[in-house]
C-alpha cells in the first residue's frame, strides 16, 4: 500500500486518499441538488462537461456539517469499484499536502474492542502531530451507496 497520498483535513482529523485516484482538486462550489438523495450526497457538479456526484465527507463519516469556507475543497476522484470506474467529488474542509508513506509506516486499522465501522480504513500512519487515516475509498462507499451514486449520474445524463 506504500505510495503517495493526498492528505485532507476534516476539523482536526487528517485523512488520506491515494494520489492515483485524484483526478483534480477544485475550489468549493454549490452543487445542483438531487431531490430525495441521501443526506451525505450534496448533489451534482459539472466537471469538464460531466455530472459528478458530490459527497459531504463529514456527513458520510457521521461528523457534523459545517458551512464551506474559502479553503473548502472538492477532490474529484476516479474510484475503481465493482468492475467500473466511478467518478465522484469528496468535499473536505481543506487539502493539506501530498505525502509519501512507506509500508513500514502504515499500520492496520486499530482494534478498539467495540463495534465501529472501520472497514473503510486501509491503514493508519502515526506522525509527530497526530495520525493520518488512509481511506479505502471503495469500502467507504457501501454497495448501496454506489447504486445511489450511479443512479444520480444516470438521471443527470
Amino acid at each position: 500500500m506504500a505510495g503517495q497520498f493526498v492528505t485532507l483535513g476534516l476539523g482536526r482529523e487528517v485523512f488520506a486518499v491515494p494520489v492515483s485516484m485524484v483526478r483534480e482538486i477544485l475550489d468549493y462550489r454549490e452543487p445542483f441538488a438531487i431531490p430525495e438523495g441521501p443526506p451525505w450526497m450534496l448533489g451534482l457538479i459539472d466537471v469538464r462537461g460531466r455530472g459528478v456526484p458530490m459527497i459531504d465527507l463529514r456527513s458520510k463519516l457521521g461528523l457534523p456539517r459545517i458551512e464551506p469556507t474559502p479553503v473548502t475543497r472538492i477532490l474529484v476522484l476516479d474510484v475503481p469499484i465493482e468492475g467500473r470506474t466511478l467518478s465522484l467529488g469528496l468535499v473536505a474542509d481543506r487539502v493539506l499536502e501530498v505525502a509519501s508513506f512507506a509500508d513500514e509506516e502504515i499500520e492496520g486499522a486499530p482494534d478498539v474492542g467495540v463495534a465501529w465501522r472501520s472497514d473503510y480504513i486501509a491503514g493508519v500512519v502515526h506522525r509527530a502531530d497526530g495520525f493520518v487515516v488512509i481511506f479505502d475509498v471503495a469500502r467507504l462507499l457501501a454497495s448501496n451507496d454506489v447504486a445511489v451514486l450511479a443512479a444520480s449520474v444516470d438521471q443527470a445524463a
